[in-house]
């Protein structure tokens, strides 16, 4: 924890947060589900992806450019797949629904692949693909969105820094909970640095003019992971997302287009029925034991122990689900002036 940090109980930060989401319009299950994903994200240590955007995502709703009462309507459905208008809704909203969906599709014919167009920020995918591990499944989320990150090789954004998250079950040590975006860093990551007044690392992102900066205020373009494996993983999820559901992002944005879409994202939702293929039980004892092999790897000079994706933050749940989450003064003031625009009561940070 940073200094200056500020340990909140996770509970009444999750009502705050449903309250706001609540005052502004959002139906109340709707808004216990937003305050849900968010508060996901902070209990393991996704800071980037939890009560940070609130403030964000207030103006987004009074804008208009997110839909507190959308019209989600399924477009097109078979036995295996779905594709679903999001209406610009919230992004845990609608996503929540499209896994519940496409779980119910695998058990029924061994896979569910879903496709949802126009949503809005989803918040951490793990937290979806993690849907369906808990029901035994394998599950998938990617999500695509208008341009923020350079092509290898650019200097300016031409593809989005699109996340991708995969989960599987184990037994007693899993799941697998995957969780990246093909940048090397997530925008949100250079909005907390932001908060706590910090730098960011060189190599994270580009100011307006295409430098390199470590100056999280200057920040403009985010740089892909692995120069051109990032890059090309994020072209092909616009291709699997986006454009299948006939709302390019990147194009229209790269012409300059005047009505080039702002603020939506489209999104892909799957999950894998591993009894279509194996025995469940077999397979999560599979898990654990890779998991216990990998683990067991002798070490590299200056490692302590191997982790495996998903158990880090796994650790930091066990820590904040005890002793709180840590806030830094950016954050909370940001809450502060949310709070006080809406007259909801934050009485429990002082």
């Amino acid at each position: 924890m940073a200094n200056g940090d500020v340990r909140v109980d996770p509970e009444p930060l999750k009502e705050f947060t449903r309250e706001v989401f609540s005052r502004l319009g959002v139906p109340p299950e709707d808004a216990a589900t937003e305050a849900e994903v968010l508060l996901w994200a902070n209990l393991r240590g996704v800071d980037s992806h939890g009560v940070l955007r609130i403030r964000n995502y207030m103006g987004s709703l009074e804008s208009g450019m997110m839909n507190a009462t959308p019209n989600i309507k399924v477009e097109n459905e078979t036995p295996a797949t779905v594709l679903i208008e999001a209406d610009r809704a919230l992004g845990p909203v609608v996503t929540t629904a499209a896994m519940r969906m496409v779980v119910r599709k695998a058990s029924e014919v061994g896979i569910g692949w879903g496709l949802i167009r126009n949503t809005t920020h989803q918040g951490a995918m793990g937290y979806y693909s993690l849907m369906a591990a808990k029901e035994g499944m394998g599950g998938i989320a990617i999500v695509c969105s208008p341009p923020n990150m350079a092509p290898f090789g650019a200097r300016t954004a031409g593809l989005h820094n699109s996340p991708i998250s995969i989960a599987v079950p184990g037994k007693d040590l899993g799941p697998l909970i995957l969780d990246m975006a093909t940048s090397v860093a997530a925008g949100g990551k250079v909005q907390l640095a932001v908060d706590k007044g910090v730098p960011i690392p060189v190599g994270w992102a580009l100011d307006k003019d295409g430098n390199s900066t470590t100056d999280p205020n200057k920040y403009a373009t985010l740089l892909p992971f692995g120069g051109p494996k990032g890059s090309g993983l994020s072209l092909m999820f616009e291709c699997l997302s986006s454009l299948m559901v006939g709302n390019p992002l990147l194009q229209p944005t790269l012409e300059g287009k005047e009505d080039a879409p702002r603020g939506v994202q489209n999104s892909v939702i799957a999950a894998i029925d591993i009894a279509t293929f194996t025995n469940v039980e077999e397979y999560k004892e599979h898990v654990d034991g890779v998991i216990e092999e990998l683990k067991s790897l002798p070490k590299a000079d200056g490692v302590d122990e191997i982790f495996v994706p998903g158990e880090p933050e796994d650790r930091v749940y066990q820590d904040r689900v005890k002793n709180g989450i840590p806030l830094p003064e950016g954050t909370i003031e940001n809450l502060r002036y949310v709070a006080n625009r809406l007259e909801v009561d934050l009485s429990f940070l002082n």
